[in-house]
């Protein structure tokens, strides 16, 4: 990449902006200065100080084809003009001046309440000409037509809406600054002594004032485009990947040259969204983690097209490579991935995973979805599916997505299919052999926060569990319909007065997947009371009862005599042998000491406060 950095008139930066020779990249969000700092923007002019650098890129790059606009406002936007520079940084403030000191000098902008209006601005000339800092007093802001009023719109107070009036008023129009009509209102003024002083003390050294540019040359790589993009912009706002691809692919002239129509990656999203929308459990699935699945898929292909070289591309989910997609990349893998990913919404309704609330991982949702584009139909197959679903387990219980998973990500999807698919020779996977879970992480999972928490959650649903005043399967349906939640079994109020623990109190151990109704029932009444109370609005037999207690995992005998140790240790000992069927796996317990204890310390029930996600921006 490389850059100059020349100095530009602004009434050059405006005859460009116009004309359409600069214009943005399709990328840039919409203008959006209010009034008061516009205002502030031409006293910084007029007073000759800095306002900062723009940012310019070189068009005619092949590697960077964004698609451009006009700034907003300019007569350009109506005219299909090929730009020679594109703005990176210092849209609202170019776009500000070019409507404020060209044209009719209406600016569209918004006031301090964010309502929408019109305004122009204009220089109190005795005031401009009292010394510098008298400039900030002298900028005036008017209504678009010039008028400003009173008394909801009856009175006028000031009307500068025609030259006439403006010289009267002795009150110079900025949009007049920097064009040769400027010259011509101010022979007409009466006080010739003050429009020689205001031309040569306001009008000439604004005609020379300078910005400073730094402007990337045609070898510059997206990648870097973002990067220094969101070093320097100015307004604060952070540049995606997905915006830069939005206007990389609205530029591919192959496809416009083919279907007669630029490609919308925003449309293209919106569509792939809709097509969720009957999968709740996908609504967290953001357009960065599509285009990190796409990237997968695409560096594995070229991958493994490389032909035995030594150093092959590397499959990856990074930020540089999601910047290397091109449309025909995209076009190859987005319909593959909207069914894969509406088949993992199918695969966790499985696991009892039916929303976002108690989705562990939704990053892992990613390589799951590559998984299975590149194992199609197999992924279907009784013994892969048993072998996905431990995988997957063993993500969430070895809590193995939390924080930076680029690196996971390809791992799993470099080995997870041939062994799920048991080929010869296929290794374990490293997100199998990495999960461990110890006994005594039961006691710190207390909040929905924790991944193995909602896991766990899943875990129980999963286990034949029915509502205990309706006996009815804790299914997709009846889950919504039955608004069921995670609940404590001994009541926080029956705990607090009865000394147990907060740790203990809270565990995963004392909760279970109730309904509403019951968990109302429940309140904060000891067991041995709201287990004879359901029986009784339930019609139904202590035996019965027991049954969709035990279902639960829950000792019913134990919770009947208000024996809330025995009920946590015999409690805790099923929801480990849960968790081993699970992951396939053995779970450390307390006693065994040296061992456990060493694990255990892996898990600070603090410092794990909320499992982070990738956000590829």
């Amino acid at each position: 990449m490389g850059f100059q950095t020349p100095l530009y008139e602004l009434s050059e930066y405006l005859r460009w902006t116009s004309a359409g020779k600069i214009q943005l990249p399709d990328f840039q969000r919409a203008y959006k200065w209010e009034d008061e700092r516009i205002r502030q923007l031409l006293i910084t002019i007029l007073r000759g100080h800095p306002l900062g650098v723009v940012m310019l890129l070189s068009t005619g790059n092949d590697q960077v084809r964004f698609k451009p606009k006009p700034l907003e406002g300019t007569a350009a936007v109506n005219e299909a003009i090929e730009p020679e520079l594109l703005l990176l940084d210092g849209q609202q403030r170019l776009t500000s001046l070019t409507q404020a000191l060209t044209g009719d000098g209406v600016v569209a902008t918004k006031d301090a309440r964010d309502r929408l209006m019109e305004r122009r601005y204009f220089v109190d000339m005795r005031v401009a000409l009292e010394g510098e800092e008298r400039i900030e007093d002298a900028v005036i802001s008017m209504p678009g037509d010039g008028v400003e009023r009173a008394n909801f719109g009856r009175d006028v107070v000031r009307d500068l809406s025609t030259p006439r009036l403006q010289r009267e008023a002795e009150t110079f129009p900025v949009n007049l600054l920097f064009s040769d009509d400027g010259m011509s209102w101010l022979f007409e003024l009466d006080d010739r002594d003050l429009a020689k002083r205001f031309n040569a003390e306001i009008i000439k050294p604004t005609g020379t004032y300078n910005i400073p540019a730094i402007e990337l040359d045609k070898s510059t790589s997206k990648a870097a485009v973002a990067t220094v993009f969101e070093k320097v912009n100015t307004g604060g706002l952070a540049l995606s990947v997905f915006e830069l691809l939005t206007a990389t692919f609205a530029g591919d002239g192959d496809y416009f040259e083919e279907h007669g129509v630029d490609f919308r990656l925003n449309d293209d999203w919106e569509k792939t969204r809709e097509i969720f929308t009957s999968r709740p459990v996908l609504a967290g699935v953001e357009s960065t983690d599509f285009l990190q699945a796409v990237t997968l898929l695409t560096t594995r292909k070229q991958n493994l097209a490389h032909n035995g070289s030594s150093r092959p591309p590397a499959v990856s989910a990074k930020r540089e490579d999601i910047l290397r997609l091109t449309l025909d990349n995209y076009l190859e893998w987005v319909d593959p991935l909207r069914d894969a990913f509406l088949w993992v919404a199918d695969f966790l309704a499985d696991r009892h995973i039916f929303d976002t609330k108690f989705l562990p991982y939704d990053t892992q949702l990613i390589p799951l979805a590559c998984i299975k584009v590149v194992m199609e139909k197999d992924a279907d197959l009784i013994g892969v599916r048993d072998r996905l679903v431990q995988w997957f387990w063993c993500g969430i219980l070895g809590e193995l997505y939390g924080g930076t998973t680029a690196t996971r990500f390809v791992r799993d999807l470099e080995q997870v299919p041939a062994w799920a698919r048991h080929e010869s020779g296929a290794s374990t996977p490293s997100t199998v052999t990495d999960a461990t879970f110890v006994e005594s992480r039961l006691h710190s999972l207390r909040t929905r926060q924790a991944a193995a928490y909602k896991g766990i959650y899943a875990l129980m649903l999963g286990n034949s569990a029915r509502d205990w005043m309706e006996d009815k399967a804790l299914d997709m349906v009846q889950y919504v319909h039955l608004a069921v939640d995670i609940h404590h079994i001994f009541p926080r109020k029956w705990c607090d007065e009865h000394g147990i623990d907060e740790e203990r109190r809270d565990s995963v151990v004392n909760k279970a997947a109730i309904a509403a109704t019951t968990n109302r029932v429940i309140g904060g009444s000891p067991p041995s009371s709201y287990t004879t109370e359901i029986q009784r609005r339930a019609q139904i037999d202590a035996t019965r009862l027991d049954t969709l207690l035990e279902a639960h995992l829950v000792p019913s005998e134990l919770l009947r005599e208000d024996n809330f140790d025995g009920f946590f240790a015999e409690r805790r000992e099923r929801l480990c042998q849960l968790v081993e069927r699970a992951m396939t796996k053995t779970v450390l317990r307390d006693v065994d000491e040296g061992r456990a204890e060493e694990l255990s310390d892996q898990f600070d029930p603090e410092a794990i406060v909320e499992e982070s996600r990738v956000h590829v921006i």
